[in-house]
């Protein structure tokens, strides 16, 4: 049975108990993993998640609140004894960044270090990225600070479907993105420039036909995150719920 597990769920600050968004599908023959940050060695480990199964990484934008945790990961799997290569997905944009910050620590001359492979994705709506055998992932063009992002992953053996917003203000493209998903999990960092609104993420599941709405992504004071379900719940009448760090969603 093929999983999602929420690694992290807080918006650009982290406190003690929320790490910043980032998160995990397992299936049985891939492993991928959604933006990194922190020590995800560590956050994998106690999601209950081996890091030797990390098979693919996909970067949803080039900002150090999703992407911070890749040059250490690297690094730890590389003196860990990896030698199985990882895929790395993202836009052009994201990854050229992402090779020169691992430029900038020499990485070319780690001894025996493993393949990484760098694999561009489309800059189109609903351009396939993977197919993981347990999973398919699809990738739109969002609208945030920098170019973004969000996800469709659907799950052929269930015939579910997850829609991730990552971090956008309210835009039509993510409602094509989360057309009939059973699962929507939409950002809710508040109405400012480059993000969205609990209330606003609520119409965006409403539009969409999702039958569920998880919140992500957001200010994790708790007088914050008592109001965001009943916000959302204003446009939305299907289930709300809090993303937590280490909710498991199963598939």
């Amino acid at each position: 049975m093929s999983k999602l597990i929420f690694l992290g769920t807080a918006s650009a600050v982290p406190d003690e108990e929320h790490e910043n968004t980032h998160m995990v599908v397992a299936g049985k023959e891939r492993t991928l993993l959604i933006d990194s940050v922190g020590n995800s060695i560590m956050r994998l480990k106690q999601a209950g998640v081996d890091h030797n199964s990390l098979t693919d990484l996909l970067l949803t934008h080039f900002h150090p609140d999703h992407t911070s945790g890749v040059p250490p990961l690297l690094m730890n799997m590389w003196l860990l004894g990896r030698q199985q290569a990882l895929n790395i997905y993202g836009l052009a944009y994201t990854l050229e960044r992402m090779e020169k910050v691992m430029e900038f620590y020499d990485w070319a001359t780690w001894p025996n270090f493993f393949q990484v492979n760098f694999l561009p994705t489309p800059e189109h709506e609903l351009a396939p990225v993977m197919d993981g055998g347990d999973f398919k992932v699809y990738a739109s063009p969002v609208h945030h600070l920098v170019p973004t992002i969000g996800l469709r992953i659907e799950f052929p053996e269930s015939g579910m479907v997850v829609a991730y917003s990552c971090d956008t203000e309210p835009c039509s493209e993510v409602v094509r993105l989360a057309q009939g998903a059973d699962v929507l999990i939409h950002e809710s960092a508040g109405e400012t420039i480059g993000h969205t609104s609990a209330y606003k993420a609520g119409e965006i599941a409403r539009e969409a036909g999702a039958k569920e709405l998880y919140l992500i992504h957001y200010h994790s004071d708790v007088q914050n995150t008592q109001r965001l379900i009943a916000e959302a719940q204003r446009a939305f009448d299907g289930p709300v719920k809090l993303a937590e760090d280490l909710m498991i969603l199963e598939f």
